[in-house]
């Protein structure tokens, strides 16, 4: 599969240690044996590395397995053990977090940048299907992407046009079995409902996997547009201050597109996590009211004030406090004695100043 080496060379990436997302299952065995036979030969070696999450009677036997085989193809393989309670609701959620979180801490510390997974076709499929039942707008609808960046790790998932059942033949070619997740079959989980429902909706209606595909990378590059024009305005428009400290022109916010006014707040808001949507959509109506003076979102204090809209963080604020601190800020930054800065901004501005 010259898929994998492509990967590497659109973005080019010319890391000489690839890590590789090793579950046992056909899809990411078929990724880690390509990867090796596609990149060995260019100076690249290979590392795979699989997550025992402990959520299954058999996880532990089916890493061992994992393990066995990558020494049998010469592969160096590390085990990550999910360690502590488990979850008991929202499983597939919790589990794919911790999964992404053991791989990148493992890689992160080994000084390894890119890590491969082996999410194909199907996946895609199920995954945009699994947005638009959740009624998710476009980022949503995206689905999943061949290129992502997480807590400074490089994912790259070179399968993602490729079909389950080719990755399956590749294997038993090399008279290789590979390990079945039971779980997969439990249709009290969303995604198992969609995987076995997708042969009948292109049976019934022509809307195949790869047709979904298709669109998925359409939705990607209007996507990879607005958050491209998003990012020069941010840079145009919007002032950071000290301290997680920001602002925009109200008139600027209030002439901008109702999706782009979204966006700006959503992104502006994001912690670990982008606020849910509702909660962005609402504050943005808010926003355009007349009366509107300020909102909580996010642990950040919206503020209109000086005809600027501020985002300040959520702490605790005494009106009295700051204002000998002020003074003295702004002999050391006279540029902010004239600015209007609402009194919750200064009293964080100069809460770090010694």
């Amino acid at each position: 599969m010259q898929v994998v080496q492509n990967l590497l060379e659109k973005y080019k990436l010319e890391d000489k240690v690839i890590a590789v997302g090793v579950s046992g299952g056909a899809d990411s065995l078929a990724l880690v044996l390509t990867a090796k036979e596609k990149l060995e030969p260019l100076g690249k070696k290979i590392v795979a590395l699989t997550v025992d999450h402990g959520l299954r009677p058999h996880s532990a036997q089916e890493a061992q397995y994992v393990a066995q085989l990558m020494a049998k193809f010469g592969i160096e393989h590390h085990i990550l053990k999910w360690n502590g309670a488990k979850p008991t609701t929202a499983i597939e959620e919790t589990a794919r977090k911790m999964r992404y979180k053991l791989i990148s801490d493992w890689c992160l510390a080994h000084n390894i940048s890119c890590v491969m997974m082996a999410h194909h076709l199907q996946d895609q499929a199920e995954t945009f299907l699994m947005r638009l039942q959740r009624g998710s707008g476009l980022s949503g609808l995206c689905a999943i992407r061949e290129f992502e960046i997480l807590d400074n790790l490089i994912i790259l998932r070179p399968l993602l046009s490729q079909k389950p059942e080719e990755l399956k033949k590749m294997l038993r070619a090399k008279n290789l079995r590979w390990v079945e997740d039971e779980s997969n079959a439990d249709e009290q989980f969303l995604r198992n409902k969609i995987r076995k429902f997708l042969p009948i909706l292109e049976q019934q209606t022509g809307i195949s996997a790869e047709n979904i595909y298709q669109t998925t990378k359409r939705l990607q590059s209007a996507e990879d547009y607005i958050r491209q024009n998003l990012l020069d305005l941010i840079e145009k428009e919007v002032v950071f201050e000290k301290n997680e400290i920001c602002h925009f022109s109200y008139k600027m916010f209030k002439s901008l597109h109702s999706e782009m006014q979204f966006r700006l707040l959503a992104h502006l808001l994001k912690q670990t996590y982008i606020p849910r949507a509702e909660s962005v959509l609402h504050l943005k109506e808010e926003l355009l009211q007349p009366t509107f003076r300020g909102a909580t979102l996010g642990a950040k204090e919206i503020l209109l004030y000086g005809g600027q809209i501020w985002l300040v963080p959520e702490v605790p604020f005494k009106r009295k406090a700051y204002r000998q601190k002020w003074a003295e800020f702004i002999l050391k930054f006279p540029q902010y004695a004239e600015k209007k800065i609402p009194p919750k901004a200064k009293a964080i501005m100069v809460k770090d100043e010694k």
